[in-house]
């Protein structure tokens, strides 16, 4: 299916799910609500290529404007074509379909919340950043950014809470206890994998043509050094910020878009 009409499909395939469920108590529809993104996650991952996990606010975004260069300057893309599962791999067949998770939701559609066997047959990797770091940017993203609705779905601290930085850090819902949980559990989980590679934020900031170009080799689509070091330059955080502010990329939603 065109990837806009998937997608459209999706949300009001799960807006009428919940319409239905509407007289349910808020925590009812909100567990339903999980287990919907759940499963659109779970069909998903069986048609990915590989996939990329990562915690809220380790990176992501930044990467996956380093990986759209490469390939729009490989296949003659519009800039403007940020990748997001298979909408580049519906222009061009030879562009893997890379699934972006947060990890959030698979767990509610299929039970699996001790352990990552719904990984284990994919082509992973695994994006961290230092929990700390981690921590203090979802802060900003909470005080700031996060909608109500998002806060309450992944069991974040209302709005009306008076928290400051060091009260979210320390918050087990929300802080550097679930991050530790979340790298913890993965850390154990990561062997099984059939095909795994761990990817460092900070190894990425410091040699990110070098970083890059491995992540490229275990996709299975080599970069070139010219190719790398576009991306690297495209991807600079002077470029970013530009092209937030002009609103760059197609369907890109909130997370490219400048805030005060």
């Amino acid at each position: 299916m065109f990837p806009p009409l998937r997608i459209a499909f999706k949300r009001a395939s799960r807006s009428t799910a919940l319409l239905a469920a509407a007289a349910r108590p808020p925590e009812e529809r909100l567990a339903l609500e999980r287990r919907l993104r759940g499963r659109e996650e779970f069909r998903d991952l069986q048609a990915a290529d590989a996939v990329i996990v990562s915690y809220g606010k380790a990176g992501r975004t930044w990467l996956r404007v380093l990986i759209s260069r490469v390939y729009q300057i490989r296949h003659g893309l519009s800039e403007r074509n940020l990748i997001g599962f298979d909408n580049l791999h519906w222009r061009v067949r030879a562009i893997p379909r890379l699934l972006f998770t947060h990890d959030n939701y698979l767990k509610d559609y299929t039970g699996n919340s001790d352990d990552k066997r719904d990984y284990y047959a994919q082509k992973l990797v695994l994006l961290v950043r230092h929990p700390a770091d981690t921590a203090v940017s979802q802060f900003f993203q909470w005080k700031f950014r996060m909608r109500q609705h998002k806060m309450a779905m992944n069991r974040y601290p209302r709005p009306d809470e008076s928290l400051d930085v060091g009260g979210f850090l320390m918050n087990a819902e929300a802080g550097l206890p679930r991050i530790v949980d979340f790298m913890n559990l993965w850390a154990a989980e990561f062997p099984k994998l059939r095909s795994g590679l761990l990817l460092r934020y900070e190894d990425l900031r410091s040699d990110t043509t070098g970083r890059l170009g491995q992540l490229f080799d275990f996709l299975g689509t080599p970069a070139s050094d010219e190719e790398l070091q576009e991306a690297v330059r495209f991807a600079s955080v002077e470029n970013m910020r530009q092209m937030e502010s002009r609103g760059t990329f197609w369907m890109a939603g909130n997370r490219m878009r400048t805030r005060d």
